[in-house]
């Protein structure tokens, strides 16, 4: 598959959410509350995009963090709880397989950036800590665009950013709905699929699927 730029997502694709659960569970809310609060996020964000309102993540975060926790036996009041989550938000990890993949990508010539519903800042500060922010030429969030991702103007924000035709970019993601909203919008697709699960049926299939971050340069070209 022939592209000049990968985009990454950021959010689960780049960054590991899995230890968010323990975070949940030191404040006294079950493990599988992180799941909600993010999936509750998402919607929320996703619902603003349709209505043609473009969000704050970290007004949609806190906000929706006090709703899923405001019925929790907490061990804490609940301003303590969500400056907890949130504190541990801002330091997750990356994936341990990401940063071979950038190392990949590099050898054979291949530029990458990164655009992320979320603010641009966190996603500098979580490769910064990884080390791995000098590969990418830019981080970009959609913020700065007119809409969230999957609206097609904020895979446009990013292609008229990095001065990439939209056809010789290619988007990896783990959520499906990134990778369709992508293809509609004219660029080529890598779907991560760390889990094993199966592509939902009524989304645009992706051109490519891996299941780690080091299968993706194989599949491209400059």
């Amino acid at each position: 598959m022939k592209c000049s730029l990968v985009l990454f997502d950021v959010n689960e694709t780049l960054s590991n959410l899995e230890g968010m659960a323990q975070h949940f569970e030191e404040v006294g809310a079950p493990p599988g509350t992180a799941a909600l609060w993010f999936a509750s996020l998402l919607r929320d964000g996703f619902a603003l995009t349709a209505a043609g309102v473009n969000p704050r993540f970290a007004e949609l975060a806190e906000g929706s963090l006090r709703w899923v926790l405001a019925s929790e036996p907490l061990n804490r009041n609940l301003d303590d709880a969500v400056g907890h989550v949130l504190d541990a938000f801002q330091e997750l990890p990356v994936h341990p397989d990401v940063a071979d993949s950038l190392t990949a990508l590099a050898e054979r010539g291949i530029r990458v950036a990164a655009l992320t519903n979320g603010a641009a800042g966190t996603a500098t500060s979580l490769l910064e800590r990884a080390g791995l922010l000098s590969h990418f030429e830019a981080v970009l969030s959609v913020e700065d665009a007119p809409l969230w991702k999957p609206a097609a103007s904020a895979y446009g924000y990013a292609a008229e950013t990095c001065s990439t035709p939209l056809a010789e970019i290619a988007l990896v993601a783990v959520h499906p709905w990134d990778i369709d909203g992508a293809a509609r919008a004219g660029m080529r697709t890598v779907w991560l699929n760390r889990n094993g699960a199966d592509f939902p049926a009524y989304s645009t299939a992706p051109d490519e699927t891996v299941q780690h971050c080091t299968e993706i340069a194989a599949y491209l070209n400059p």
